[in-house]
């Protein structure tokens, strides 16, 4: 199978001109090496999680940074934090551009070695999994199998099924990269923590609620909530900030960036399983969230999306805010557009005034359709809806 082009391609190569170190990170299995070996190919490429190679990595940080001195590629880089030293004074002597590409699984501890030795130095992107964009069109593949299949790259070029995939995948997250993240001690518990947030993706998060049901208090829900930011299986969707009306919900939204890995997580294990789960609508719409955390990624941005609800039941699914204008886009899982899903926008029209620029609903179906002066966008084509 040709190799799947990323959309994030673009701002890479662009970023390697003008930094003396691009940093690319992202969840395992999201395609990192794939994508660097192909558009840095004329680089060396060394893989630190190699005992060897990181032995001597260690042993003679200088040599070994000598010996790759026209371009390198360190893969999984986090795990020699001495080296970024040396790479600082490398980097400080010569003022090359790019001639260090870094990537790592370990978004945390990559980071920490980043802001310690080269804040200023390194250009900072990160690769999810497949977006709809990037993914080949499958008229006949459903959105059901959508969500169940997810979008990590084995279930697309190997052809993976998702119960062959997804175990294997969060046993090892879980056993491997979380024992080397501080703030992780009882696992089993930690298991736990995973299937309850997976049962509350697409809903408000309460870390009382959530730590009283694992056994544990807030603070350390706090601090594994931040531990699967890093390894970009979770993100907090915040509700917006401007204050309308004071009766605003302030708890931002749990949201998993994957829906293979969700469903996994919620023993999901066919396509009709999805389709009559209780939890379809909230599976949807984090995919839906995710997509448009993927569409901005990969444009080189930091997401700018939240979410408003108050205490008296209005809500709009997901706010994407540029330069002070608002796009409201509402979620729907159904086939069948229903004239009460414009009713959440019409209100937040009055609302938001001027600031709002587009309101469209992205809906389960297949049909492009316009109610109200108001886009209705099938889930083939998510991604219209985000400007």
């Amino acid at each position: 199978m040709p190799m799947i082009k990323r959309h994030i391609s673009e701002v890479l190569l662009r970023l390697s001109t003008k930094f003396p170190v691009l940093t690319l990170t992202g969840p395992r299995q999201s395609g990192k090496t794939t994508l660097l070996r192909h558009l840095f190919g004329h680089y060396d490429y060394v893989n630190l999680e190699s005992l060897d190679v990181r032995t001597e990595a260690e042993e003679d940080p200088r040599g070994f940074l000598r010996r790759h001195a026209e371009g390198v590629v360190l893969d999984e880089a986090q795990r020699v934090p001495a080296l970024f030293s040396y790479v600082q004074a490398l980097v400080d002597e010569r003022r090359e551009m790019g001639r260090f590409i870094l990537s790592g699984s370990q978004n945390f501890l990559l980071m920490e070695s980043i802001s310690q030795s080269l804040a200023g130095r390194a250009a900072i992107q990160h690769l999810l999994p497949f977006s709809i964009g990037e993914l080949p069109a499958r008229a006949k593949e459903s959105l059901d199998a959508r969500l169940l299949k997810g979008a990590y790259p084995p279930l697309h070029d190997r052809q993976l099924t998702a119960e062959e995939f997804y175990p294997s995948y969060l046993e090892t997250y879980v056993e491997r990269d979380v024992r080397s993240i501080r703030n992780v001690g009882n696992l089993s518990l930690f298991r736990k923590f995973l299937m309850l947030c997976a049962g509350r993706s697409g809903q408000l998060l309460n870390m009382t609620s959530l730590g009283n049901e694992v056994g544990v208090d807030h603070k350390t829900i706090q601090s594994w909530i931040s531990v699967m930011e890093a390894a970009f299986l979770l993100y907090r969707l915040p509700p917006y900030h401007r204050n309308w009306n004071k009766r605003v919900v302030k708890q931002p939204k749990l949201i998993f960036l994957d829906t293979g890995v969700l469903c996994a997580l919620l023993n999901i294990r066919r396509e009709e399983d999805v389709r009559t789960h209780p939890l379809r609508s909230h599976i949807f719409e984090s995919w839906v969230v995710s997509e448009a955390v993927k569409h901005q990624t990969n444009r080189g941005q930091r997401p700018s999306l939240s979410f408003w609800r108050d205490h008296s039941g209005h809500e709009i699914d997901l706010i994407i805010e540029d330069a002070g204008h608002l796009r409201a886009l509402e979620v729907k899982s159904g086939e069948t557009v229903l004239t009460s899903w414009l009713d959440g926008l019409q209100w937040f029209k009055q609302v938001a005034g001027e600031c709002l620029t587009e309101a469209a609903i992205i809906y389960g179906g297949d049909r492009v359709a316009t109610r109200r002066d108001t886009k209705v966008i099938p889930w083939r084509k998510v991604t219209e809806a985000f400007g």
